[in-house]
């Protein structure tokens, strides 16, 4: 049984303990998440799709950790003007574990 939900903007295809990265969530490490956004499910019936979502499914996961992904470095440049600007950027994220997918 797998089921495809959006989260943060961007679809992720899960299953049943799996662990997946997600964009942060307002939730604390040991919290319960449901996730509601579900796009599709499927299962022993069949594969349902949803007209955008599901009706009734849920995606319950526990919240592992919380961190930061890797560097990305920006530069910004301009020819012949003696213009550089450098900047980082770390995305939070929220380390999610797949506990149950209700149908």
């Amino acid at each position: 049984m797998y089921a495809v939900i959006e989260t943060g903007g961007k679809q992720y295809r899960v299953s049943e303990g799996d662990a997946i990265i997600v964009e942060k969530l307002p939730h604390h490490v040991g919290d319960s998440v449901e996730l509601e956004r579900v796009l599709l499910v499927s299962g022993d019936a069949g594969v349902t799709v949803g007209q955008p979502l599901v009706a009734g499914a849920k995606v319950i996961a526990r919240v592992e950790s919380e961190g930061r992904g890797p560097k990305i470095l920006v530069w910004k440049y301009r020819a012949k003007q003696r213009y550089r600007r450098r900047q980082g950027h770390r995305q939070a994220q929220t380390c999610l574990r797949i506990e149950k997918i209700i149908q």
